[in-house]
């Protein structure tokens, strides 16, 4: 009995102290878990006191083709000793090379960085909170309607399941059954009105909450919740006041030109208004800034092409030129509804030439010749580039899960006076670079040495919405001289071209232009400047008073054979009717046939004045038509081939 009284106070004791452990380890555990976290919210304190902050304000900003390069300017003030100078709510895709920091005074820049902040989202839009009420009024709506959509449905399963008025046993009273169909009969007619009309509602509501919903995800694309943050630190031997200036260039922001080329008649010069198509996607707003266009473009490489053998041996073939394409139409969708994008940028890539979709995602664009290639890019959809390989390109985008990753920049700044430097230097990574201190030009336009600037007057507004903003960047009225062209044998359709000379001091870039003749507009045209003439064709359109007609002379279509030799003759009409009020300048081009091989012989016969080309043979005439003038004109040739041979003749 006693050994087992000891056995269990031994046991009872074991049990405490392990009790006693176990309580002892939790506590320690505890006591780790909040050392843990005041180290984590130290951490946090620290971090988010790493340095003094500082408000900057976008000043100027020069967009280039494709980027922009933005000028930020703060009043600073300095403290003696070392100390880290936070420049808040820069763009989050700013090129980390490109950082360049200016400042005056009598202390050292002793390194720059730049870091994503995540923590410092931006606050929403004033415009998204009032979407998104009354997208809260609309949901709330739309759930009581379900809900009296619900409530009619159940009353109907009720009437349905009780339509037995008496038992099999039961005597029949008409009355009470006339009275029972007719309650029913009315009820369930009441209900379904009621139901018409709750599915009415809800169809209107949804409607109505689809419309809020993109417009939601439409302003939320083009606002980046991260910003970025650039850390200078400097030492001081005293407290000071300096203005600091911060270059930089992001990427997402591009800007192409268009014209609006108007004409009164062929007596008056032609008027063009120069415009630039303005988008950015940077994540900063630019509000009254100092706006500047460049034709430079940084993202083109500016190594010079170097040639390489080029080759010839036996075997190798030519393919045929495909067709030429001067224009291209498409739709552009998203992949993964099959819904239209409307506002996607459309650009010819390596060119200035460029377009956006409509409402329903549809472009049209002209397109230079030679092996073109169209980008596609839109907020919040992957950038994707197609062959202009055909007259229609039809273009499906995919939701782009595009990450931005930290990247930092450190640097040494070099100590300088105020009054006696105008310039600061910094080494990027081994490279030094030079941050002119300049002024900004006062004039419209500016000649580079690689470039041309156009210095906006007025201050601009460019949201980072990734939408297109239209600046006016000149307007002049050009002297021209008016010619009507045709080629018959290729269209019957006259159209009229301007010929501007002395151009090239405009500085005009490659784009698509609107055309607007005599008061209307008559389609698009593509203003080509990639050529070396002093002298550049405007196409203005067809002009459908001017008639002409193209036709084979069957009856002096002769073929004949002498000898070893057939002689095959050909005789066409051209004729020409000036239907218009005013006179013409016309000019009319055809074509005889070129031989190739010394047994072919083409004898020209008669060209009703023509004036020929021997290596195209092409025939041009040019004449004045009066008001209703008409005019024939002759093209008469003739073919000798050997008989055992076949050609085509046309």
């Amino acid at each position: 009995m006693n050994r087992c009284i000891l056995y269990l106070l031994s046991m009872l004791n074991g049990s405490r102290s392990e009790v006693t452990r176990m309580v002892h380890l939790k506590k320690s555990i505890m006591l780790k878990r909040l050392l843990f976290i005041s180290f984590v919210f130290a951490a946090l304190a620290s971090r988010g006191d790493d340095g003094q902050k500082i408000t900057s304000k976008v000043q100027r900003v020069v967009v280039f083709l494709n980027g922009a390069q933005v000028t930020r300017t703060a009043s600073v003030n300095i403290i003696q000793g070392t100390s880290t100078l936070t420049f808040e709510n820069i763009s989050p895709g700013i090129d980390a090379q490109s950082i360049q920091v200016h400042a005056n005074g009598d202390f050292t820049i002793l390194s720059v960085k730049n870091e994503l902040n995540y923590l410092n989202a931006e606050a929403k839009q004033k415009n998204i909170e009032e979407l998104q009420a009354q997208q809260k009024l609309l949901s709330d709506r739309l759930s009581i309607q379900n809900y009296l959509l619900s409530v009619n449905q159940e009353e109907e399963n009720m009437l349905l399941k009780n339509q037995v008025v008496t038992g099999e046993n039961a005597s029949l009273d008409v009355l009470k059954l006339k009275q029972a169909l007719d309650f029913q009969t009315a009820r369930l007619t009441d209900i379904k009105k009621k139901t018409l009309t709750t599915n009415s509602a809800i169809a209107s509501i949804e409607a109505e909450l689809q419309k809020y919903n993109q417009q939601i995800a439409d302003i939320e694309r083009g606002s980046s919740k991260i910003t970025s943050n650039i850390l200078v630190t400097v030492s001081a031997k005293s407290a000071l006041q300096s203005e600091f200036t911060l270059n930089y260039v992001v990427h997402n922001a591009s800007w192409y030109p268009t014209y609006d080329i108007r004409a009164k008649n062929v007596n008056s010069p032609i008027s063009i208004s120069y415009k630039a198509n303005v988008t950015q996607q940077s994540g900063e707003d630019w509000k009254n800034i100092k706006l500047t266009l460049s034709t430079g473009n940084p993202s083109v490489s500016g190594s010079k092409p170097e040639l390489s053998p080029y080759y010839l041996n036996f075997g190798m073939t030519y393919s045929n030129q495909a067709d030429k394409i001067t224009s291209i139409t498409g739709r552009v969708t998203a992949n993964n509804d099959g819904t239209a994008i409307p506002g996607v940028t459309v650009k010819v890539k390596g060119s200035s030439i460029g377009t956006v979709t409509n409402t329903d995602g549809q472009y049209s664009i002209q397109v230079p010749d030679g092996n073109q290639t169209l980008t596609f890019s839109s907020i919040g959809y992957q950038t994707r580039q197609m062959q202009a390989n055909s007259s229609t390109i039809n273009v499906g985008l995919g939701e782009s899960s595009n990450q931005l990753a930290e990247v930092v920049v450190t640097g040494y700044g070099i100590k300088r006076e105020a009054k006696s430097m105008g310039y600061a230097t910094q080494e990027l990574e081994g490279r030094v670079v030079g941050l002119a201190t300049a002024d900004i030009p006062q004039v419209n336009r500016v000649e580079n040495q690689t470039n041309v600037e156009f210095a906006i007057d007025n201050p601009y507004s460019i949201p980072s919405d990734g939408k297109q903003y239209t600046v006016e960047i000149n307007q002049i009225d050009v002297p021209a001289s008016y010619q009507y062209a045709v080629a018959p044998k290729l269209s019957t359709d006259v159209f009229l071209s301007a010929k501007l000379t002395d151009w090239n001091k405009y500085n005009f870039l490659s784009g698509e232009a609107n055309l607007f003749f005599e008061g209307t507009f008559i389609g698009k045209s593509l203003l080509n400047t990639n050529a070396t003439a002093d002298t550049l064709n405007i196409s203005l359109g067809a002009d459908k008073n001017i008639v002409v007609t193209r036709t084979l002379q069957k009856e002096l279509t002769q073929r004949q054979t002498i000898g070893s030799n057939k002689k095959d003759t050909r005789d066409w009409i051209i004729e020409v009717k000036n239907r218009k009020n005013q006179p013409v300048n016309l000019l009319v081009e055809d074509q005889l046939p070129v031989s190739q091989n010394s047994a072919i012989e083409v004898e020209q016969q008669e060209l009703s004045g023509g004036k020929p080309d021997a290596e195209t043979g092409k025939i041009s005439w040019t004449m004045a038509l009066n008001p209703q003038d008409d005019k024939k004109l002759e093209l008469k040739y003739q073919v000798k081939y050997p008989k055992n041979q076949s050609i085509i003749i046309e």
